[in-house]
């Protein structure tokens, strides 16, 4: 075809820039239609991590019921809400997009239950954190093109979805597990649209937490007026539309407060980049903290929300039921993998591997599995498997 690269969009001076991308490990033809973050997302959302997000646990089991959210329905909400800000800040909305995509990729089955029981098993051999497994997914466990393993992604994707949530810890489980990661800055503060996809995360999981609750029964709206911030909401709310049915009551709810969370991150992020004097994305990656931020004043509103939603919802007496039987479920799975290599697929073993690698191979593969197909496994493996249906109120 006639070589037709991709029209350039206007960026701020702080943005990643696609045409400044420092590359991939491997090199690769540019694209003469798109740019090397649109690349990126589309691989993306093209791999099987992004599919399996489908029938992965957000807060409620997949079995709950289909209006609960799952992991790859809340990817798609964050990336959203951060494709959102990214345009109002004149952020790359590609790279953006991405790394919103795929920051949940390492997540377990069961959610956070399934990362903290292979964490414990596989503890001394390195543990298990979900945001590395996402660096391992995309660098080496996805395998679909002919020349390499993983995705090879550009360096500016990699580096986000590591740093999103700040530059790591100098003895995280990647310097263990990836000696290549040398190739990356993980020292700096993460550029603008890694902190853009990690705050969204946030504003995404508070308000749609709310909704799930409610639909749940797991929380009242009379809970909810505990954190002022929602009175404040629910009280302008039946100001304007007296008597409102439940359902559309709680959707005005969490509608108003998505454009709160998202405009006061804009306007702080803007304060804070006229502030420190931002003049580019080297500018970004030197400073001590974020530049993407609450306020203070909604910073405090966001952690009496998150206390609420622990207190109500995540530590309610039915879900915490939940995730014991789902701990087991992993649990079992992982002895008897560990117990009879032989049990697992023939691409996942390998004769020659030691007992760590071997135990390693074997927490990938769990780790890669849905909640359904997690179910099914310990069905046929051991039996006598637990319901994991979330009683609704």
């Amino acid at each position: 075809m006639q070589n037709v690269r991709p029209s350039p969009r206007l960026l701020a001076p702080y943005a990643t820039q696609p045409t400044a991308s420092r590359g991939r490990r491997i090199a690769e033809p540019s694209s003469a239609t798109r740019t090397a973050f649109q690349r990126d997302r589309d691989r993306i959302v093209h791999s099987s991590a992004f599919r399996r997000l489908t029938h992965k646990t957000q807060v409620f089991i997949s079995t709950d019921g289909d209006h609960f959210r799952t992991r790859l329905t809340h990817s798609l909400e964050v990336a959203q809400i951060a494709s959102s800000i990214a345009r109002v800040l004149s952020l790359d909305e590609d790279l953006t997009e991405a790394l919103a995509l795929s920051h949940d990729f390492g997540h377990t089955p069961f959610g956070h239950e399934g990362e903290d029981v292979l964490d414990r098993l596989m503890a001394a051999h390195g543990g298990f954190d979900h945001n590395v497994q996402a660096y391992r997914i995309v660098t080496s466990l996805e395998r679909r093109y002919a020349h390499y393993d993983g995705l090879n992604l550009t360096y500016e994707t990699l580096e986000g979805l590591v740093k999103h949530n700040g530059p790591p810890e100098p003895d995280a489980l990647l310097f263990l597990t990836d000696p290549q990661c040398a190739d990356l800055d993980l020292t700096s503060q993460a550029g603008l649209e890694a902190q853009t996809a990690a705050i969204s995360d946030d504003i995404a999981y508070n308000a749609h937490d709310i909704d799930d609750g409610l639909r749940s029964g797991l929380l009242s709206f009379e809970a909810l007026t505990e954190v002022p911030l929602i009175a404040a909401i629910l009280e302008e709310v039946d100001a304007e539309a007296p008597g409102i049915e439940p359902m559309r009551r709680t959707h005005e709810i969490v509608r108003r407060l998505l454009t709160r969370m998202i405009e006061d991150v804009i306007g702080e992020t803007v304060r804070r980049i006229a502030r420190a004097g931002i003049a580019s994305a080297a500018d970004v990656a030197a400073q001590a903290g974020p530049m993407v931020a609450f306020s203070e004043t909604m910073a405090a509103s966001e952690k009496a929300l998150k206390r609420l939603l622990f207190a109500n919802l995540y530590r309610h007496p039915d879900v915490l039921e939940v995730r014991q039987k789902a701990a087991r479920v992993v649990e079992e799975l992982f002895e008897a993998y560990a117990g009879d290599a032989a049990l697992l697929p023939a691409s996942w073993r390998d004769p020659a591997d030691g007992e760590a690698r071997r135990l390693r191979r074997t927490c990938d593969y769990i780790a890669g599995m849905t909640d359904r197909f997690a179910l099914i496994e310990h069905r046929r493996l051991i039996g006598g498997t637990p319901d994991l249906a979330t009683p609704v109120h």
